[in-house]
């Protein structure tokens, strides 16, 4: 059994990579500005405020993307002169340099593969088990790359085309939604 590590799973509201850690065994909470959609350790406040209540060992994040995608370039002029890109830039700053030795930030391509730096690694759901295409970028600080678990033949994009039939193209919670089989390779291996 390796050490139990606390960890902080940030902009977190399913649950699933916190329940994956807890059930390797560590002390995993989530965290988000909304309740969490499952029941298990939560702290319903800004990640930021989390960060600074106590000393974590991992801090694996899922900030929003509404203003950081490269989906939704057209409107970053619009989100800039606002103020809604620089908060989120600043969120995930704060998430990418918290006081923690093992750190993950997961986000879409965008706007901080080019303003802050690229990312460490690409991956896809179905390098995971998981049969569709919707590649995620991982910035990492003192964890290795995720090797994949189970790769399949994917059957479409999650966020288009096939999603349709899973309504995951209008719901932003199911569109955003981390897929099991990635929440669970993170808590495998980081949580070694």
């Amino acid at each position: 059994m390796p050490e139990r590590m606390s960890v902080l799973v940030a902009c977190e509201r399913s649950g699933r990579v916190r329940d994956a850690l807890r059930r390797r065994g560590h002390r995993a909470v989530s965290c988000d500005i909304e309740p969490s959609d499952a029941p298990g350790p939560h702290i319903e406040a800004d990640a930021r405020e989390a960060l600074a209540a106590r000393p974590w060992d991992m801090v694996i994040a899922f900030p929003p993307c509404d203003h950081l995608s490269k989906a939704g370039a057209r409107w970053w002029p619009e989100k800039q002169a606002d103020g809604r890109q620089t908060e989120a830039v600043a969120l995930f700053m704060a998430l990418i340099n918290a006081p923690a030795p093992r750190v993950a930030v997961e986000n879409p391509a965008g706007y901080m593969c080019t303003h802050y730096r690229p990312p460490d690694q690409r991956i896809e759901p179905w390098q995971f088990g998981e049969p569709w295409k919707k590649q995620t970028c991982l910035w990492l600080r003192g964890l290795p790359a995720l090797v994949p678990t189970n790769i399949v033949e994917p059957t479409g994009y999650w966020v288009g085309g096939d999603a349709r039939k899973y309504g995951a193209h209008r719901d932003p919670r199911k569109r955003s939604l981390t897929f099991q089989g990635i929440a669970d390779a993170m808590a495998e291996q980081w949580g070694r």
